[in-house]
């Protein structure tokens, strides 16, 4: 039958489902035009957007800012002003100030010139970071020589970093033992220490016990107990020196 002998209202009904056809048709390429974005799950939210991440970040700025409030309070405890803790330091008192605004990342060998200027150990100038996790890398030859009470008896310390945690605080040392070195069997403090010889031998005594050092040789002790080298056998001697304590114990 052609459309010339369609009456009026089957060529309208004819129309119409052409035209949903049509219609139908299109909707279905433009469907298969645009690829589907499927999002994971961990891609709903980014990483800066994430606000329990941004909680739960710990960032240079929160140690910078924790280190400074904790000179601050320890020289206010000392009765110093800025002026007075810089010179004793020295270093310069802006440096002094960006340190307790937080505004700068001191090295270890400041912190280690307030930690002397103000009597306190370097570790403690971390207390008020809570959830530190960060590393410490001293290139070699870098470590730092720092003051302890075998340096009275010729004890040579270099610090060779530090780590504080909520539970612990992590000091390893490269200690020197020279022919200008006297023995000093009487070292006490909290917390546990482990050595390891590196060169020389001395002999090192634990409470009543002595434990021939020799390279490769380790100990592991508790330090309240009193301990010390307490004879020299061959010099040089090296060793490596690790004492782990509590932040709340000096």
């Amino acid at each position: 039958m052609s459309s010339e002998t369609l009456r009026p209202s089957q060529r309208s009904h004819r129309m119409k489902t052409t035209t949903t056809r049509l219609s139908r048709q299109a909707k279905s390429a433009g469907a298969r035009s645009k690829p589907t974005q499927r999002r994971r799950p961990d891609e709903s939210r980014s990483v800066e957007q994430d606000p329990a991440h941004v909680a739960n970040a710990e960032t240079p700025q929160q140690l910078e800012r924790s280190i400074g409030r904790r000179v601050k309070v320890l020289r206010h405890n000392a009765n110093l002003t800025v002026s007075e803790l810089s010179r004793r330091a020295g270093i310069s008192i802006g440096m002094l100030s960006k340190i307790e605004t937080g505004s700068t990342s001191p090295s270890l060998a400041t912190l280690h010139a307030l930690s002397k200027a103000l009597g306190v150990p370097v570790t403690s100038l971390f207390k008020l970071f809570e959830e530190q996790r960060d590393a410490s890398f001293v290139p070699a030859g870098h470590g730092i020589v720092t003051e302890r009470r075998g340096t009275r008896a010729g004890h040579q310390y270099q610090l060779l970093g530090h780590i504080l945690t909520r539970s612990i605080i992590f000091e390893p040392y490269l200690i020197t033992l020279t022919d200008r070195s006297d023995v000093f069997p009487i070292f006490q403090h909290t917390g546990v220490e482990y050595l390891y010889m590196l060169q020389g031998e001395v002999d090192y005594r634990h409470g009543t016990k002595i434990y021939k050092m020799k390279p490769g040789d380790s100990l592991l002790f508790d330090s309240d107990v009193p301990h010390g080298p307490e004879v020299l056998h061959k010099l040089p001697a090296l060793y490596l020196s690790i004492i782990v304590s509590r932040p709340d114990s000096d």
